[in-house]
């Protein structure tokens, strides 16, 4: 995770706060953590009334998505153990962003893991600009985003493989390489992006029609879809 945040005066207390609330997402849902809720859920040492206020607020969004996509999104693995990775980073980076804000702080942009909130302007009249990199090379673009206020998240098989599993079936998702969503609210645009990869080709659409998002996605034999006002958020060409 890293925070750029281009505002004069020491922001060092914002930004130690956004980080703490990454960490805090970390132990209380990471699956590698043994002492985590998820973790102890897992084990049945944990019951869904005895987690915490957090878990149960990510618990409840992610049952709604479950339901909104026909279980597409799952709250669990193919093993039956929960796993909500699809989306705690939004959620957790989400809840980053609104803290810089408490502090104050308008114009910032927070990257975690390729998932980004990017607020205000990078500098007066600019917006950020954001690459979608193309899933063949890490130095080749599918398109550069110029945002304000807005978020986008990727999902993709190009650096862990086929980790993105159809909820319905249990097996790895098949039809796109890398899947782009932006929308105003990070959580919303992660869950939709590892929901909308999921779903294969129907997913860009159904998204579009159902969310205020716009979508950039390439099919696994190298051909672009798009749905939603994709074009309102390309940067201008350089000339």
């Amino acid at each position: 995770m890293s925070i750029d945040i281009r505002e004069a005066g020491d922001r060092q207390a914002a930004a130690s706060e956004a980080f703490a609330i990454m960490h805090e997402a970390d132990a209380i849902f990471s699956p590698f953590r043994p002492d985590s809720e998820l973790s102890r859920l897992n084990r049945a040492e944990l019951t869904l009334e005895t987690v915490g206020g957090l878990f149960t607020e990510v618990h409840e969004l992610a049952s709604r998505f479950e339901a909104v996509s026909g279980g597409v999104f799952a709250l669990h693995s193919a093993s039956g153990e929960w796993d909500l990775n699809g989306i705690v980073k939004g959620w957790a980076a989400q809840r980053a962003a609104q803290r810089l804000r408490e502090f104050g702080v308008e114009n910032f942009c927070l990257n975690a893991g390729g998932d980004v909130v990017a607020a205000g302007n990078i500098e007066p009249g600019k917006a950020w600009n954001a690459g979608l990199r193309s899933p063949e090379s890490p130095r080749q673009m599918m398109a550069v985003l110029a945002l304000r206020d807005m978020a986008v998240a990727t999902s993709a098989a190009y650096e862990r493989g086929e980790h993105i599993l159809d909820g319905r079936t249990g097996r790895p998702a098949r039809g796109f390489s890398s899947v782009s969503v932006i929308s105003a609210n990070l959580t919303t645009a992660d869950v939709l992006a590892t929901t909308v990869f999921a779903m294969g080709l129907d997913g860009p659409r159904w998204a579009a029609e159902r969310y205020d998002c716009s979508i950039l996605a390439q099919t696994e034999d190298g051909n672009f879809i798009d749905a939603g006002d994709l074009r309102r958020w390309l940067a201008p060409a350089k000339s």
